[in-house]
Order: structure tokens, then C-alpha cells, then sequence
């Protein structure tokens, strides 16, 4: 049932202490007006010169912070007021109050405050109590409004100071998997130009070059792809994810084999086609395979495996290797984060191959989970949309 108040009880309560023919003055100055919902009554930051009391309805106190974010501060409703600074100085509104409902409000202009106070000077007094009131309760949603900044400041603050020391960290990295190739591959270069190398030993030494050299590319294409594709937007095909998969295995069996590791597909002897650009898919299956072998134990197991899914095709990269930390989970998509160590076990890398992968997935309108147990092992899921 909808709350209707009369301007004889909503007055003593905006000016406490006023007599009941002041009360009369000042609904004689006053107007009643109704407004539909959505009415902005003040405006921020508007200069305006009248005073509010709500009769029926309901409005919202909003205030815009940090130029754009509209957070609101209170609501209202019949017997409440506002505006009631208009009526003794020019400054502007300090926040927006707008009806939710339908509603009925008791105006009161300055021109009209004016004309009560040369007739019932009481009104003054009790205008000013009320308002020292309204600055006291101002003063302290400021305040709380302060400390909430603050502490959102403090956060902002911290999560950049993160990101600053990461990308440090990124940078070392970076210089760390550079160096080691191309000292490498400099030391042996050096070793032909002096011809100091022949026969058997010069195939090895040209073979030593070559890998290296191909790392390098590697890691460069990997850190360029990255920054790349945020600015193209592939023109999607159909894609066989069976011979995607295929490819990653061919080029990882060696790896795999030399660490003992058993590299396994099941499940893909028939599947529909996805939708996709198959370069990206590749290297996303390819970053998976890639963590897979390297966190999995010395005769450890992967296993890729496709299934079908309603409209989604999912590929299901598995491994019994170390897991992940609870700790660590959020942020193993993260550009910049990097496993260095485990245990004794120290692992290279930039840390970019899952960031590489749920950039690509989310470009393809897909979802990249993960499922993990520290110690057992962890399972990446790619779901993609299938042709249409």
C-alpha cells in the first residue's frame, strides 16, 4: 500500500521546533506538484533553488565518482526531504535525485523560503540546525567515501606494482632464454669460421646451430603472435582438429620419447570440424602439449583426447605430472607468470604458451578449463564451436 504523507507532518520534521502557523506560512508559499518515474529533480553540479518534500514516491540519491562510475547513495521516500541547501546559498548540487515511482512532492522555492522567513524568523534557526545536521551526516558519508578510495587505491596500487615486477621478471626471462642459444650457436660459428671443426663433429656442430637457432625464432614468433593477434581477427574455416592434433604429436614425439614420457591420442578417429583458424588452434594444442611433457615425470603419461559435446567439439590434454598449486591457479593464464622451480626441478621458458592458448580460445568463441591436484597431475579442456 503506497505511504502518503500531508506537508503538517513532513515540515516539523525538515524545521524541528516551528510553530504550527509557521507550518501554515510555509505551505502557503509552497507548491504540490506530481512527477512520473524517472523525473530528475536535482541534478549534480546544477545550480538550483528549490526544496523538496516528498508527499508519495519513492527517489534514489546518486553521485558520479571518478567521472564515471554512478554509485548510489541512499533512497528516499514519502516524509523524507532534500535540496534544502538551495534555499540558503548558490553552490551546486552535490549529488542527483531522480523518482523510482510516481510521485508527489511539496516544492518550496527560495523566493518563497524568502518571503516565510520576513514573516516567522524562527524558521531560520531551525533551517540552520537542520542543515548543520545535514553537513555533519555529509561529512561523514565523505569521509567513509575517502576511506573507500583510499583502500581502492591501495589495491590499484599494489596489483601495479605486481604487474611492474613481472614484467621485470618477463624481461629477464626473456634475456635468459635468448642468451643461452645464442651464446650456443655464437661458440660454434666461431668454431667453423676458425675451421676447427670437420667430418662427424662438423654435422653435429651444424645440427647444434640449427636447433638452437630454430629456439630463438621459436621464442621470438611466440612473443610477436601474442601481440599480433589482439589486432587480427583470423577469417574462420573449417578446421580438423584430428590432423591439428596429429601435427602437435608428430613434432613432440621426440621430446617425449627422450624423457621417456608416453604421448597418446584417443578418441579421434572421426571428428566434425571446428570453427577456426588452424595456424592458432595449433599453436594453442601446441602450448598444452608442451607444459604437458614438460611438468610430467621422467616414464610419465599424455593423454589428448576428443570428444563430442552438443555443438562443441572438446580436445583434453592430460598429464600425471606435478600439478598446480591452489595458490598459483589464477594466475597460470597470466602473460607474465612463470614457473621457475619445483622442488629440485628447475624449468625454462617465458611462462607465455597458456596465455598464448586462452587468448586463441577466447578468439574462437570457445572455453579453456583446467582441473589439477597438486602431485597427481593437471587436465587442460579446449571446448570449440563445430562447423556449421
Amino acid at each position: 500500500m503506497t505511504t502518503i504523507r500531508t506537508p503538517a507532518r513532513i515540515i516539523p520534521r525538515a524545521f524541528p521546533g516551528i510553530k504550527p502557523d509557521e507550518v501554515q506560512e510555509i505551505i502557503i508559499n509552497s507548491q504540490i506538484k506530481t512527477h512520473p518515474a524517472g523525473t530528475v529533480l536535482c541534478r549534480e553540479d546544477a545550480v538550483e533553488h528549490t526544496f523538496y518534500m516528498i508527499l508519495e514516491g519513492d527517489f534514489e540519491v546518486t553521485k558520479i565518482i571518478n567521472n564515471s562510475e554512478k554509485r548510489l547513495l541512499k533512497t528516499l521516500s514519502a516524509g523524507d526531504f532534500f535540496g534544502e541547501m538551495a534555499l540558503i546559498h548558490n553552490a551546486p548540487r552535490a549529488a542527483t535525485v531522480a523518482s523510482l515511482t510516481n510521485a508527489v512532492v511539496l516544492e518550496l522555492s527560495k523566493d518563497g523560503f524568502d518571503r516565510v522567513l520576513k514573516r516567522s524568523p524562527s524558521v531560520a534557526m531551525a533551517m540552520v540546525g537542520e542543515i548543520s545536521n545535514r553537513l555533519r551526516q555529509n561529512d561523514q558519508l565523505a569521509i567513509e567515501d575517502l576511506r573507500l578510495r583510499a583502500a581502492e587505491l591501495a589495491d590499484a596500487y599494489q596489483k601495479l606494482a605486481e604487474q611492474d615486477l613481472a614484467r621485470r621478471e618477463f624481461l629477464s626471462n626473456i634475456a635468459h632464454e635468448l642468451r643461452t642459444p645464442l651464446m650456443i650457436a655464437s661458440g660454434y660459428l666461431h668454431a667453423l669460421k676458425k675451421g676447427m671443426l670437420s667430418g662427424e663433429q662438423l654435422d653435429a656442430s651444424i645440427e647444434t646451430i640449427r636447433r638452437n637457432v630454430d629456439q630463438i625464432v621459436n621464442l621470438t614468433n611466440d612473443i610477436l603472435f601474442l601481440q599480433e593477434m589482439e589486432l587480427v581477427l583470423p577469417d574462420f574455416q573449417q578446421v580438423d582438429m584430428v590432423t591439428v592434433v596429429e601435427n602437435v604429436i608428430t613434432k613432440y614425439k621426440k621430446k617425449a620419447k627422450e624423457r621417456g614420457i608416453s604421448l597418446t591420442l584417443k578418441g579421434g578417429s572421426r571428428m566434425p570440424p571446428v570453427q577456426g583458424d588452424e595456424s592458432s588452434l595449433e599453436r594453442a594444442v601446441t602450448a598444452l602439449v608442451d607444459n604437458a611433457i614438460k611438468f610430467s615425470p621422467p616414464k610419465g603419461e599424455v593423454e589428448i583426447r576428443f570428444a563430442e559435446q552438443d555443438n562443441h567439439l572438446t580436445i583434453r590434454v592430460s598429464d600425471n605430472g606435478i600439478g598446480i598449486d591452489p595458490e598459483i591457479r589464477p594466475r597460470i593464464f597470466d602473460r607474465f607468470f612463470h614457473l621457475e622451480k619445483s622442488g629440485d626441478e628447475l624449468y625454462g621458458g617465458l611462462g607465455i604458451g597458456l596465455s598464448i592458448t586462452r587468448q586463441v580460445i577466447q578468439q574462437h568463441r570457445g572455453t579453456l578449463d583446467v582441473q589439477s591436484e597438486p602431485g597427481k597431475g593437471s587436465t587442460f579442456t579446449i571446448s570449440l564451436l563445430k562447423w556449421k
